[in-house]
Parts: structure tokens; C-alpha cells; sequence
């Protein structure tokens, strides 16, 4: 079994916002499936993608951001409709209006079957400790879910420093200890401050989305290896990587079949209660 802890079924809006032009540059417009497009996506695409990796269910998230939704609520549980065995909602707020932004993470959790919220700190320019994120940190503690947000430096041309694990995740871990807080894209260049905030709060975890086996820290690996095996989850970030060449090389990693199996699968179902 495995679960795809990050990714997104895209919207044109999505694909097309000029924020993911670095992206294109970075790679030379590969892979194809980070190409703006006018057409919406078939559902079909990303279920192609996750058979072609193996991948069992995979959660996709919205994206809401200052300038409007690229992928709304709505359209994720459109998404999550056409394959409810496949497919697993992660919501997303505006945390510029913190009351509607609880009402909805209400809405997503309990109207629309979501597992997750997930807020970007980076595209709103705020770390999350700043106080517009506590009202949505809250109702996760209070609804029981995770809070998912990214950690390490940006690759869209935003600042970065929003997404450092200390002192920014270590504070929320203090601030709210029964919160599951998952941390996607591994946290490089601090990696070692993600590991370290990861063992010392015992609901942190780090997913590895964004990254390829091959490009995975050194000290990444270690930690998924030994202590670190029940809070490493396996994520893809698709479309930027599909979820075959995310999982390219994961023999090279050396892993015990126990830590393979809680990697690939395990950890994500339990954290996301699936």
C-alpha cells in the first residue's frame, strides 16, 4: 500500500498562475504536466498517475491564497466525487477572516469528508505562528485533524524564511501539543531543525513531497532509518512530480521492510485516521 501524503489535482487557474514559472524554469518544462492549460484535467490523469506508481490513495489538496482560491474546496470534493476510493480531500482557508476561515474548516471537515487542512505560509507571506493562523490551529485541534503546512525554502519566487521549522513549528508544537502538525518538503536547507522538531514533539511529522529518493538529505535518511521510522510519510507534490519518478531509487535507501512499509503507507494512515 502506498499513500501519496502531497499532491494536487490542478485547476487551470492553478497551472497557470505565474508563480509556478520558476518551477517551469528549473525543470525545462518537464515534466508536461506542469504546462498551463485552458482545458480542466480529468480526474482520469491523476488516477493515471498514481497506477503508474503504484500509489493506493493519494490526498489532494486545495490551494487558497491572497489572491483568491487556485484550487477551491469545492472543486477538491468535486475531484474526491469522481474516485472516493482513489482520491482523499485536504481543505484550505483564507486566514485574512479568521471567523469564516473556522466556519469553513468546519465545513470542509464535516460537510465534505475532508482529512486535513492545509495552509502555505509562504504564499501569504506570514510564518505560522503569526496570530492569523491560531484560529485555524485551533479548530483542527478541536475537529481532530491535522494541520499540514510546508517547511524549507520556496521554490516559486516568495520568501522562504516563513518556513523554517524553528522557531516557527517548534512554537506551534508548544502552543498547541495535541495538534498533528504535518510537514511537507522535507525542510531543506534545515532538515536538521525539521528532524529535531520532529523527535521532540511527538505530533510533528515531515512528509518527503517535492523531493525525489535521490535528492532526499542525507540526514533525512538516517532519521527515516532508525528513530525517525513512524514520522516519515511518502508524498509526491504532483503534478511538479509525478509520483513514478518520486519513488525512483527508494531500493537505494536501504530501509527494513517494517520502515518501508510505514514510509510508503502506514505512517499516512494513521496520522490521517484513513
Amino acid at each position: 500500500m502506498i499513500i501519496d501524503a502531497w499532491a494536487q489535482h490542478p485547476t487551470p487557474r492553478h497551472l497557470a498562475d505565474p508563480m509556478f514559472d520558476s518551477l517551469r524554469r528549473w525543470t525545462r518544462n518537464e515534466p508536461a504536466s506542469l504546462a498551463a492549460t485552458s482545458e480542466p484535467w480529468p480526474v482520469g490523469r491523476t488516477i493515471a498517475s498514481m497506477d503508474e506508481a503504484g500509489v493506493t490513495r493519494t490526498l489532494i489538496c486545495a490551494w487558497e491564497g491572497p489572491r483568491g482560491s487556485l484550487i477551491s474546496n469545492d472543486e477538491v470534493a468535486a475531484f474526491v466525487r469522481e474516485a472516493p476510493d482513489r482520491l482523499v480531500g485536504v481543505g484550505s482557508v483564507d486566514i485574512r477572516r479568521p471567523r469564516a476561515a473556522v466556519l469553513e474548516v468546519r465545513r470542509c471537515i464535516r460537510e465534505l469528508g475532508f482529512k486535513a487542512i492545509r495552509v502555505l505560509p509562504w504564499l501569504w507571506e506570514l510564518p505560522p505562528t503569526h496570530a492569523r493562523f491560531y484560529p485555524v490551529l485551533s479548530e483542527c485541534c478541536e475537529l481532530g485533524v491535522p494541520f499540514c503546512t510546508q517547511v524549507g525554502h520556496t521554490g516559486p519566487l516568495m520568501p522562504s524564511e516563513v518556513g523554517r521549522p524553528i522557531p516557527y513549528v517548534d512554537q506551534v508544537a508548544i502552543d498547541f501539543p495535541e495538534l498533528v502538525v504535518v510537514c511537507g518538503h522535507v525542510g531543506y536547507p534545515w532538515t536538521e531543525e525539521m528532524i529535531a522538531v520532529a523527535t521532540k514533539h511527538p505530533n510533528v511529522y515531515v512528509d518527503t513531497s517535492a523531493y525525489t529518493v535521490r535528492r532526499y538529505p542525507a540526514a533525512l535518511v538516517e532519521y527515516l532509518r532508525g528513530h525517525g521510522a513512524r514520522k516519515v510519510l511518502f508524498g509526491s507534490n504532483w503534478p511538479m512530480i509525478a509520483p513514478r519518478k518520486a519513488l525512483e531509487g527508494l531500493d537505494v535507501l536501504g530501509l527494513a521492510e517494517p520502515t518501508r512499509t510505514a514510509f510508503l503507507g502506514g505512517n499516512a494512515v494513521r496520522v490521517f485516521a484513513l
